[in-house]
């Protein structure tokens, strides 16, 4: 239980997000977050799912054991947290140039 919570303090201090942040990306309330820390508590399965959601990173990433829970290059995690930060709009438009520039080479 503290492992997963220490988890997602490390994902959300990653990307520089506050506890408020944090739920707003997850669509959860920034109390039911705090309960989890205050009463060490576990989230449940579907406040997991839409925390592994606003982090862009699936359940099972979330649970890896070791320290380094996806291996990433340097440039890859920088764009992981600017990618998290963009919305829907702005995340289809990246793909969009992405696919037209794979189109040129």
């Amino acid at each position: 239980m503290e492992r997963i919570l220490a988890t997602i303090t490390t994902y959300r201090e990653e990307r520089n997000w506050t506890e408020y942040q944090l739920a707003e990306h997850a669509g959860l309330p920034q109390s039911t977050i705090s309960s989890w820390y205050c009463k060490n508590t576990t989230p449940t399965l579907s406040s997991l799912e839409k925390i592994c959601t606003a982090f862009g990173i699936t359940l099972s990433q979330l649970f890896v054991q070791g320290e380094e829970p996806v291996s990433l290059t340097e440039p890859q995690r920088t764009l992981l947290k600017k990618w998290t930060g963009l919305t829907q709009e702005q995340q289809t438009f990246v793909l969009t140039l992405i696919d037209n520039m794979k189109k040129r080479n």
